[in-house]
């Protein structure tokens, strides 16, 4: 790759080609060219991957406390659901693990959106299956310690 281009063709380069953007990018910091690096797209993408983990943090306690729910309070259709609930929540709490155990700064957004992620999983659950609000409790029914145990099941 032979791109002595100005700063101004990369941020072109980062609209046409978001792949060769970002490897000429890496082959400019590994030569520690940085005046050559296209800062301000760079900053942007950086800052776009610490949002993507913390939505996907929350996308996966979201669907961990749906699960949840349905496995502690749903009785109709139960039997025939609950196998594919605990797997679900198997599934979510081993990448919901991994994520945390790869960006461990992630532990201290948990407490400040779970209120937020129950609220949601609780809305989502009752539409999607058409549910009495009564099913379900308006408080949390566990604690954000038992939602990522990977031991706990109600």
């Amino acid at each position: 790759m032979t791109i002595t281009s100005p700063s101004s063709q990369l941020k072109n380069l980062y609209e046409e080609d978001f792949n060769l953007w970002i490897e000429y990018t890496i082959k400019l910091l590994k030569e520690t060219r940085f005046e050559k690096v296209d800062l301000d797209n760079l900053i942007e993408e950086i800052e776009a991957m610490g949002r993507r983990e913390k939505r996907e943090l929350e996308s996966r306690l979201i669907t961990i406390i749906e699960h949840l729910l349905k496995l502690q309070y749903w009785t109709a259709e139960k039997e025939d659901n609950q196998r594919g609930w605990r797997i679900t929540v198997i599934e979510q709490r081993r990448k919901l693990n991994r994520l945390l155990k790869d960006s461990p700064s992630l532990n201290r957004f948990l407490e400040d959106i779970f209120l937020e992620c129950y609220q949601t999983a609780r809305q989502d659950t009752l539409k999607k299956y058409d549910l009495s609000s009564a099913i379900f409790p308006v408080s949390p029914p566990f604690t954000v310690k038992k939602i990522i145990n990977t031991d706990y099941l109600p």
